[in-house]
C-alpha cells in the first residue's frame, strides 16, 4: 500500500525548482516557531524564577523539561517522517504544539502553576515541537541538491538563532510585563501561522528531484558508525551551546548586573551573529566542498572562546561587564555557527530518503544536551564560579573534536 511519502498532490506536478525556496521557507518558518520556545523560555529565566517562585535548581529542571521531551520524541518523529513524509509529521507537530501552549497560557499562569505542572507542560511542548526538525529538514534534502544543500540547510538552520532572536527580543518583554500567559500565547501564535505556512506551501518534490533522492540512499543510519559519530559530536557541541542560551542571561543578571534591556541586546546579539555565521559557513563549504574541514576547525575556535572567557573572568575583568558580555557573544555565536554545515554532512551521509531518521537521531542527542544542561549548571555554579561553568563548556565542546571524522583524501 502506498504511503504518503510517494503520493503526489494534485498540484505537485506544476511545481518547478523555484518551489524549493518556499518549502525552505516553510522549514525557516517551523523551526524559528519552535526554537522561539526551546531558545526563547529560557531568556525569561530570571523572571521565571521569580514569578513561579523557583530555586535555581527548581529553575534548571523546568527547563530541561523542554529538552527532555524533545530529546524523547525526535527519532520517533524522524522515523514516522521517512516513513509518512515531511508533511503530515510537520502539520501535527506544529498544530499540537500551539494547541498546548494556548493551554498553557489559560492554565500554568504563576498564580494557579505547580512546580510538577510546569515541568509537565515544558516536556509536552518538547514531546510535539521536535517534529519540526527531521521533518523539515528532510524536506529540504529532497528538494535541494548537492552543491547547494549546504547553504540550503544553513538557512533553515537560521531559523534556530532567527527564533531565538525573536524570544530573547519578545519574551523577557512580555514576561516582565505582561506575565507568561503572554508568554505562551505569543509562542502559540508563531506555531499556528508555521502551521499555515506548511499547510500551503509543502509539497512532494517533482518526480524527477524525488528519484534523485532515491537513489542516494545510503546504509540505515541506525547502523551506521560514521553516522553514530557525527551524531555524538554533534550532541556535545551543542552542550556549551545550551549553557549560553538557558543561563547566560541568569550570569549577565547576576554577574555583569544588566538589566532587561542590557541582558535582551546581549542574547540577541548572539542570536543574529550566529544567523550570519550559518549563512556564511554554509555557502563557504558549498564553494569549497569542505564541510568537514570547517566542522573540526569550529569546534577549536569554539573551545578556545569559552577558555578566554573563563580566564577574563577569573583575571577580574567582571568589573568590565560589557567587554564580558562582547566576549560571550563571540563565544555564543562561534559555538553556533556549525550547526548548518554539520547537519548537511550528517544527511548526506546517511542519503536523502533517510534524512529524517538521521536528523532524528542527532536532534535527540541535541536535546538531551539541552535536558541535561541546565540542570548541571547550578551545582557547577555552586560548588565553583561562573568562571569554571565556562571552563568546563571550554572543555566540552573540545570533546566534540574527534568525533567530527576527517576530511577524505583526493
Amino acid at each position: 500500500m502506498a504511503t504518503p511519502l510517494v503520493l503526489k498532490s494534485k498540484n505537485a506536478s506544476a511545481l518547478g525548482r523555484g518551489h524549493r525556496w518556499k518549502v525552505l521557507g516553510v522549514g525557516v518558518a517551523a523551526n524559528a516557531s519552535f526554537s522561539a520556545a526551546s531558545a526563547g523560555i529560557p531568556t525569561t529565566a530570571v523572571w521565571l524564577r521569580g514569578g513561579y517562585h523557583l530555586t535555581n535548581s527548581e529553575l534548571g529542571l523546568v527547563l530541561g523539561a523542554l529538552g527532555l521531551g524533545a530529546a524523547l520524541s525526535e527519532l520517533p518523529w524522524g522515523v514516522l517522517t521517512d516513513r509518512w513524509g515531511d508533511r503530515p509529521v510537520l502539520l501535527t507537530g506544529l498544530l499540537s504544539t500551539a494547541a498546548t501552549l494556548i493551554a498553557m497560557s489559560l492554565l500554568l499562569v504563576p498564580a494557579t502553576a505547580t512546580l510538577g505542572w510546569l515541568v509537565v507542560g515544558m516536556g509536552v511542548i518538547g514531546l510535539l515541537g521536535g517534529s519540526v526538525n527531521s521533518a523539515s529538514g528532510r524536506a529540504v534534502m529532497a528538494w535541494f541538491a548537492e552543491g547547494e544543500r549546504g547553504l540550503a540547510m544553513s538557512i533553515r538552520q537560521t531559523a534556530v538563532p532567527l527564533g531565538g532572536g525573536i524570544g530573547a527580543g519578545l519574551l523577557p518583554w512580555l514576561a516582565s510585563s505582561h506575565g507568561f500567559a503572554a508568554v505562551f500565547g505569543a509562542l502559540a501564535a508563531l506555531s499556528a501561522a508555521s502551521g499555515a505556512f506548511a499547510w500551503r506551501w509543502l509539497r512532494q518534490p517533482p518526480d524527477a528531484v524525488h528519484r534523485a533522492a532515491r537513489h542516494e540512499a545510503g546504509a540505515a543510519p541506525l547502523r551506521n558508525a560514521l553516522v553514530w559519530r557525527v551524531v555524538l559530536g554533534i550532541g556535545i557541541l551543542c552542550v556549551p551551546q545550551f549553557a549560553v542560551l538557558t543561563f547566560a542571561t541568569v550570569f549577565l543578571h547576576d554577574a555583569a548586573r544588566f538589566g532587561v534591556t542590557a541582558i535582551s541586546a546581549t542574547m540577541g546579539a548572539i542570536q543574529l551573529g550566529a544567523m550570519a555565521m550559518r549563512v556564511w559557513s554554509g555557502r563557504y563549504t558549498d564553494r569549497h566542498g569542505n564541510r568537514r574541514a570547517y566542522m573540526r576547525a569550529s569546534v577549536i575556535v569554539a573551545s578556545a572562546s569559552f577558555v578566554a572567557l573563563a580566564v577574563a573572568i577569573a583575571g577580574g575583568l567582571a568589573h568590565a561587564p560589557w567587554l564580558i558580555a562582547a566576549m560571550l557573544v563571540f563565544a555564543g555565536v562561534s559555538v553556533s555557527a556549525w550547526h548548518g554545515v554539520a547537519y548537511t554532512e550528517l544527511a548526506t551521509l546517511a542519503g536523502a530518503e533517510r534524512a529524517g531518521t538521521a536528523l532524528g537521531m542527532t536532534n535527540t542527542a541535541v536535546y538531551a544536551g539541552l535536558f541535561v544542561t541546565p540542570l548541571v549548571i547550578p551545582h557547577v555554579l555552586a560548588a565553583g564560579s561562573w568562571a569554571i561553568v565556562w571552563l568546563a563548556a571550554g572543555a566540552c565542546a573540545l570533546i566534540a573534536w574527534p568525533l567530527f571524522p576527517r576530511p577524505a583524501r583526493a
